[in-house]
């Protein structure tokens, strides 16, 4: 790995904020941006936000102001642009447009010139056609999702992992540290036998480079296995659908002499 990676993040905070990503740790994302060793040259927030009601709404103004603060204090560029407004004279709607797509889209094309890698935050498939020309260039795509992220998105990636999973980017309701026996993680299930009713569930553990090494046996896989019975899944889940890379799930650790054990087995995100 060269350490002298330079990265790029660049985050569509409302499109995130409003597809599972609430409550996103800028700093833990920079980190997991820059595991192995990369420079972070380049990171960049988008923010959309209501001009008439900045001016009018006293809480939401705080809120905004107060969310940049804390980007600036993490050495994130906030680009905030106002919503735009046009009633349709035909219906008399009033209909709110963004530009923020076309500015990141723009960004990218022109910032990646001094960047091996890009990290993107959107759930949007008008990026594809932009993935597509930064890796012509020879920019390496990565692509941190939540829900509803589009197909052709992920297809068109280098690599994709859903921010459910990289640990601390989003709140968990746990007293232990995650991955501890005791705490609450979430992970896929990459086996399950359905005439036997269990399986296996992988959570990551550490923030490394390796994420391709999904075998935890192997001692550079960032990766634990837990077994998962049946039973532990919520009453209403359907099983018949795992195995399955898609669904994730929010569990308890726990161990006995056998090794791991998932409990409790909540579903938190589905395509």
């Amino acid at each position: 790995m060269n350490t002298q990676e330079r990265v790029g993040i660049f985050v569509d905070a409302v499109n995130v904020t409003m597809n599972g990503g609430y409550g996103l740790r800028y700093d833990v994302l920079r980190m997991f941006a820059c595991r192995g060793g990369g420079i972070a040259s380049r990171l960049n927030v988008y923010l959309c936000y209501d001009e008439e009601r900045l001016k009018e709404d006293a809480e939401y103004r705080h809120k905004t102001q107060r969310f940049c603060e804390v980007l600036r204090d993490f050495e994130y560029k906030v680009i905030e642009k106002p919503i735009q407004t046009y009633t349709n004279h035909e219906t008399g709607e009033t209909i709110s447009k963004s530009t923020i797509d076309m500015d990141m889209a723009v960004d990218l094309l022109t910032q990646s010139e001094k960047l091996d890698k890009i990290v993107l935050l959107s759930s949007s498939g008008s990026y594809v056609s932009v993935v597509n020309a930064l890796q012509d260039k020879g920019c390496r795509v990565e692509l941190v999702g939540f829900d509803n992220v589009s197909t052709a998105l992920k297809k068109a990636v280098d690599s994709s992992i859903s921010g459910y999973l990289i640990p601390g980017l989003l709140p968990i309701d746990s007293p232990y540290s995650w991955g501890e026996t005791g705490s609450r993680v979430r992970g896929v299930c990459y086996d399950f036998t359905q005439d036997e009713g269990y399986g296996f569930l992988r959570f990551l553990t550490r923030k490394e480079d390796c994420l391709w090494i999904t075998d935890s046996r192997d001692k550079k896989s960032p990766y634990k296995t837990v077994f998962a019975h049946i039973s532990q899944f919520e009453d209403d889940f359907d099983t018949g659908y795992l195995p399955s890379r898609d669904l994730i799930f929010e569990f308890d650790v726990t161990e006995n002499d056998k090794g791991l054990i998932a409990e409790n087995i909540v579903l938190v995100s589905a395509p």
